[in-house]
């Protein structure tokens, strides 16, 4: 029997992850559809709940808006997905006769494997650009670099609760300060994640373009489209390293194929490089 997955999300036309996991899945030789489906926050309940009655479901990409609500629709959260309370993939596991919906988070092995390969100092002084699902996931992410410390720009300091609440789950210290300060910090930082939208970013790059003290660190820019952004455009001109978020979504994207398909070594470089090949995107390897 043919399997599916999907991405959710809204907006969702323009996911790269229909390519990415079609491309690993043609590789793997398994039979797995895969398709992106436009879904806000308040069509979630009632999505799930037309999974649930449905047969050969094996997994579900889930971007923003639906990350922390998805933590409500499946039958149990697991690993760090659970002290964040931000689920990105939900895995569907059958055992005795009954499928169960199990959250994970990849978006954090995405976030330290992109960050590693471009170089990044071990225990980096950190800046978090944004404060929600995606920043929740970065505060993991940081922990695990060995940060300690980190600060989170946001355009409201009232609403920075999703990554509040992971720097609390893993014990980060964590300064949350508005984004109309985040110019000398974020260009003095080793490692800056922006989980901000596409252009979002765009006057904070003209304001550290200003300070013309230059850029040493690695900027994570989870804004794929377009590309290069602003922000990474003005960070590498200053002659720091700079990650796309296309790369990010890769390796999370190599987690969840993992996830969906029970396949874990068989996921290797071979298929890693089909991946980037769907996407135009250089490999690097892991």
């Amino acid at each position: 029997m043919s399997l599916r997955a999907a991405v959710l999300g809204h907006p969702i036309s323009h996911s790269k992850s229909p390519a990415l996991h079609l491309a690993a899945y043609s590789k793997l030789g398994v039979d797995i559809g895969y398709t992106a489906v436009d879904l806000t926050g308040p069509d979630l309940p009632a999505f799930m709940q037309r999974v649930r009655n449905q047969d050969g479901w094996c997994g579900l990409s889930v971007t923003m808006p639906l990350k922390t609500g998805m933590v409500s629709e499946v039958d149990e959260v697991r690993g760090v997905a659970r002290a964040l309370g931000v689920v990105n993939t939900v895995a569907f596991e059958e055992a005795g006769g009954t499928v169960r919906r199990i959250g994970y988070n990849t978006d954090v092995a995405g976030i330290v494997n992109a960050v590693r390969n471009a170089g990044a100092a071990s225990s980096p002084s950190a800046v978090i650009l944004g404060g929600g699902g995606t920043a929740a996931a970065a505060v993991a992410a940081l922990k695990d670099l060995g940060t300690t410390h980190a600060q989170v720009f946001v355009r409201d300091t009232a609403r920075a609760a999703e990554a509040r609440a992971a720097a609390a789950a893993v014990g980060l210290d964590l300064d949350v300060r508005p984004m109309t300060e985040a110019a000398t910090p974020t260009a003095s930082a080793d490692v800056v994640i922006s989980t901000l939208p596409p252009r979002a970013a765009d006057s904070l790059a003209a304001e550290i373009a200003a300070l013309g003290t230059g850029t040493h660190g690695v900027l994570l820019d989870v804004a794929y489209d377009p590309w290069p952004s602003a922000i990474a455009t003005v960070w590498q001109a200053g002659g720091g390293a700079v990650v796309p978020g296309l790369e990010m979504l890769l390796y999370q994207a190599v987690e969840q194929v993992r996830l969906f398909t029970g396949r874990g070594d068989d996921v290797n470089a071979a298929v890693i490089d089909v991946m980037c090949d769907s996407v135009g995107l250089p490999r690097r390897a892991l």
